[in-house]
């Protein structure tokens, strides 16, 4: 069978990303973990004692992989996790979970937790809107905004 899924590198504390990433969305869970074990050819490489090497997760239906691949790579804008939500409660909820577990904003959405993974925290409203006859508009809109907010969007297309 094949199956495709993401491999997201960390410098550390999948174990803790993993817990806080699965406890954000309805749905999701831990699926495994891969412990480290030292080799020989390769005796300080790996994570601390007690760390897993890999843990695999799912989001929302969606898997991952988190490997503690130590600091020769770090996670950038470059790749983020999109997640369309129903509500601005939904908006706001994700947002500040993840800016409160020690995250910060970027814009139009975007967030970055405290391990440098991105999220684009996006209501499904602002798709929808995007198709109208006032994208543009909206798309302005946007583009000023940091945590998305639906009534700003839907003022700006002027409540299609």
């Amino acid at each position: 069978m094949t199956r495709v899924q993401t491999s997201l590198w960390f410098d550390g504390g999948v174990d803790e990303a993993a817990a806080f990433y699965v406890s954000l969305l309805p749905g999701s869970r831990i699926l495994g973990r891969l412990p480290y074990v030292p080799t020989d050819n390769a005796p300080g490489d790996g994570p601390p004692a007690g760390e897993s090497l890999t843990v695999d997760i799912e989001l929302a239906g969606t898997r991952y992989t988190l490997l503690n691949g130590g600091p020769y790579f770090t996670l950038s804008e470059a790749v983020s996790i999109e997640v369309v939500v129903d509500s601005q409660a939904e908006v706001d909820r994700l947002w500040s979970a993840i800016l409160e577990n020690g995250g910060e904003p970027s814009q139009c959405g975007w967030c970055r937790d405290r391990w440098g993974l991105s999220w684009q925290i996006v209501p499904a409203r602002l798709y929808e809107l995007l198709e109208g006859p006032h994208a543009a508009a909206v798309t302005a809109e946007m583009l000023t905004q940091v945590k998305l907010d639906v009534a700003r969007l839907e003022a700006a297309a002027g409540s299609d």
